[in-house]
């Protein structure tokens, strides 16, 4: 990356940008530009996955915990169902790594279940039992 841009990376993006759109292939950075572009597609899909942990680490504990369900927890999964189309929308090409991010989620969201409801970690079953669909669509009734 060059240095006048080390502080300042959307400028330096931006930049590179305009060389592409210029056809100016030569002026590319290609090292650190190849690097940027990786960067930000973890940070996408960090950002599914993060939004799908939340989510079924609600769904976990609404099913689990029949007695606490309740209008924030309802809140709490629309909420990152729209994250979820948010990111989605922005990022097509992660609809492919669904299935990785889905399972990369579930296991941070059951730790992280067991730890909220003080329920033993067996409770929660160690591989997701919810499919995509339940995850963006299942019904929860508010209350």
């Amino acid at each position: 990356m060059r240095a006048e841009y080390e502080h300042d990376f959307y400028s330096w993006l931006l930049e590179q940008a305009r060389h592409i759109r210029d056809g100016r292939f030569e002026a590319l950075d290609r090292d650190n530009l190849a690097e940027a572009i990786e960067s930000l597609g973890r940070e996408q899909f960090n950002k599914l996955v993060s939004a799908l942990r939340v989510s079924m680490l609600h769904m976990l504990k609404w099913d689990r915990q029949p007695a606490m369900r309740s209008r924030s927890r309802v809140l709490s999964i629309e909420e990152q169902r729209l994250e979820i189309a948010d990111v989605l929308a922005d990022n097509p090409g992660l609809r492919p790594r669904i299935g990785e991010a889905i399972t990369r989620a579930y296991r941070r969201g059951r730790i992280a279940a067991a730890k909220e409801t003080g329920l033993d970690e067996s409770v929660f079953p160690t591989s997701c039992a919810y499919s995509f669909d339940d995850i963006v669509s299942r019904t929860f009734s508010r209350r």
